[in-house]
């Protein structure tokens, strides 16, 4: 009766439950683990808190797990080089988890061995991790990188630099490959599309300004790889004193809450935490329901561009104030001075 089952009288259901509210009596999870063969618990692997993408995407998935009777096991690979996260992906197995989501977008699966040792359902972000009974998880990086490109392109925007993450990560070559189709599409040169190789952080973001600034043709607009880095493009721009949209226009990818408080709102490729925690649990809730070697097709994440005041009409500062003299000259003539 405790654990659920409805097979007790009812007034003796009634006077056992009164007795487990007052003694503050709570069932002990293992041992009914052990009884069911389930521990109702998951893992989640993500890159670091400190990035605001991440509680985000938490936040969505502790409440389906939570929606389904499920605990969650929060780990971050910040530590991926230390013991710290090594103890943490064996008290993973040793609470048999039922399976793991590894929402970090790096390919780097070394720490993962002893899951996959033990046959733990995984789900993975862009790449699946060889050997793994495994889901991928497939981010549309291309759709949202094309809308965003086009956007500039219609601008009038023919110099579009690019700030990516770490190339050696499979889904940083990924937005970053995309980017340079999508620029190709709209018939821009690559000497017309610089990249600048970051590390998703707002120093990035301030140090691919000093870079895009020194080039002899700068760019007019610049889209970054995420949201944080895009944040430090707009403070390496306001130290120097440019307007944005004004002089340059920039775009994020993310759409992490922080976007829309910027200065100016940032325009950016949303990529929504809400769809990728619902694509994770529902990955994983297919490969616990099924056996290996079960091989589900990916689940695909869409993203879309949210314009706000970060992006302008191509106007850098040459041209405008080529464009000022024009407009003081004519005004002379026109005058007769």
């Amino acid at each position: 009766m405790v654990n659920g089952q409805l097979t007790v009288d009812a007034k003796l259901a009634k006077r056992v439950r009164d007795a487990i509210r007052e003694m503050g009596y709570l069932p002990n999870l293992q041992a009914r683990a052990l009884g069911s063969g389930r521990s109702r618990v998951l893992g989640l692997i993500i890159s670091e808190l400190t990035n605001p993408f991440y509680p985000e995407l938490v936040r969505s998935f502790e409440d389906l797990a939570e929606t389904s009777d499920f605990e969650i096991m929060l780990g971050s690979v910040i530590h991926k080089n230390d013991e710290h996260l090594n103890r943490f992906v064996r008290r993973l197995v040793q609470r048999r988890v039922e399976g793991v989501a590894v929402m970090t977008f790096r390919a780097d699966w070394d720490y993962l061995h002893e899951l996959i040792l033990h046959n733990i359902p995984l789900v993975t972000i862009d790449a699946a991790a060889p050997r793994a009974r495994c889901l991928v998880v497939e981010v549309d990086y291309r759709s949202g990188i094309d809308q965003a490109i086009q956007h500039l392109a219609l601008l009038g925007h023919r110099r579009i630099a690019f700030v990516s993450g770490p190339l050696q990560h499979f889904t940083n070559q990924a937005r970053r490959d995309a980017f340079l189709d999508s620029v190709r599409k709209v018939g821009l040169r690559a000497k017309d599309t610089p990249v600048y190789e970051g590390d998703h952080t707002f120093e990035a973001g301030a140090a691919a300004i000093g870079h895009f600034l020194s080039l002899r043709d700068r760019p007019t607009a610049i889209l970054s790889s995420n949201d944080l880095t895009a944040v430090g493009v707009l403070r390496g721009l306001s130290e120097r004193r440019m307007q944005v949209p004004e002089e340059i226009s920039v775009i994020g990818f993310d759409d992490i809450h922080m976007a829309e408080f910027a200065h100016p709102p940032l325009s950016t490729v949303r990529m929504s935490r809400e769809d990728l925690a619902a694509a994770a649990f529902q990955g994983l809730m297919r490969l616990t329901q099924h056996s290996s070697p079960y091989a589900p097709e990916p689940i695909r994440v869409k993203t879309q561009l949210v314009v706000r005041q970060s992006t302008g009409p191509q106007t850098n500062a040459v041209t405008a104030k080529a464009d000022s003299a024009r407009r003081t000259g004519t005004a002379a003539a026109c005058s007769g001075e």
